[in-house]
């Protein structure tokens, strides 16, 4: 067996294992539920006997954890796409508003790490750039785990704020806007091919917070794929070598969104159905003064309790949208 030979084999046995591996955890999840139901039955029995209200009690809290659960799963079956199982890359670019829009982009990037964090998700993040004066310029994070596209993928475009600015002395009120791309993380994709003639790469030292390498050494790294014009850097890992190969990822993933883009742009056009996508065309509104609510503005969803979305309770939005599409 040739080298080429032996690398197709080994990607196609990794392919093979995580798929596996994704099965073997549903079976997992559906005999858990399963279990759970039993033992919620049994304590309920127990419970009517004992005449015990507190144990009552317990199992209409475990009933009402199960439905959500139960839900989650049906929700599950919906993510069919072909990147959907995949990490998620997702970047965060403040737009329209200055301090105010990097505020932003900071609350939005504890929310979604609050997301993350309360379904499960690992969050790494592979490129940061503070403001100026406060809050975040844009910043890449790495989500990690099963379905993250999937779920993700829901969250992209603009999101709005309207509130009365801490940063205005006279206590105006602002509107601020935050563009959040979703990529799905590409394991040896092969579709996507990169010429290495149509590569600027730029090795710059890291500027964010972290070990030994960071701000000593030029191990971050600058992509610019001259074709398109698209740049991709990464500065969180502990190597040049390591930076390049997860910015590569992110090139790859990138061109695979601007193909697909560019495929539905050719039919919309046999169909007459061109759409224009600008800036200011937010798909949620998040509104602090003159009063609180956010609403989505694809699925109508709403809802006046704005510090449980800012803590990362956004699967009202997330499980809506992505029923929309099924």
């Amino acid at each position: 067996m040739n080298a080429p030979d032996f690398w197709s084999d080994l990607e196609r046995s990794q392919k093979v294992n995580r798929e596996i591996k994704i099965l073997k955890n549903k079976v997992e999840t559906w005999h858990k539920m399963k279990t759970r139901v039993e033992d919620a039955e049994v304590l309920l029995e127990l419970g009517q006997e004992m005449e015990d209200a507190s144990v009552i009690q317990e199992v209409l809290d475990e009933v009402a954890q199960l439905d959500k659960d139960v839900e989650r799963m049906r929700l599950a079956t919906l993510l069919k796409g072909q990147y959907d199982a995949s990490n998620a890359i997702i970047s965060l670019h403040a737009g329209a508003g200055g301090t105010e829009a990097m505020d932003w982009a900071a609350m939005l990037l504890r929310m979604y790490t609050r997301w993350c964090e309360n379904n499960g998700y690992e969050v790494k993040t592979l490129d940061f750039l503070p403001g100026d004066e406060a809050g975040v310029k844009s910043t890449t994070l790495h989500i990690i785990g099963e379905n993250a596209y999937g779920y993700l993928k829901a969250e992209k475009g603009v999101h709005r704020l309207v509130r009365i600015s801490p940063f205005d002395s006279s206590g105006r009120r602002h509107t601020s806007f935050v563009s959040l791309d979703v990529m799905p993380e590409l394991e040896d994709d092969n579709t996507i091919e990169i010429r290495p003639e149509d590569l600027k790469v730029d090795t710059y030292r890291s500027s964010g917070a972290g070990g030994q390498h960071v701000n000593k050494t030029e191990s971050a790294v600058r992509i610019t794929h001259l074709p398109t014009g698209i740049v991709v850097s990464c500065q969180n890992e502990r190597s040049q070598i390591q930076n390049r190969e997860t910015a590569m990822k992110m090139l790859k993933a990138k061109l695979l969104e601007l193909k697909e883009q560019e495929a539905q742009e050719r039919v919309n056009e046999m169909k007459g159905e061109m759409k224009k996508i600008e800036w200011g065309s937010q798909i949620r509104s998040y509104v602090f003064h003159p009063y609180n609510m956010v609403k989505d503005h694809r699925t109508n969803v709403e809802t006046g309790n704005i510090q449980a979305v800012m803590d990362g309770d956004l699967d009202m939005f997330i499980h809506t949208y992505l029923q929309m599409l099924s």
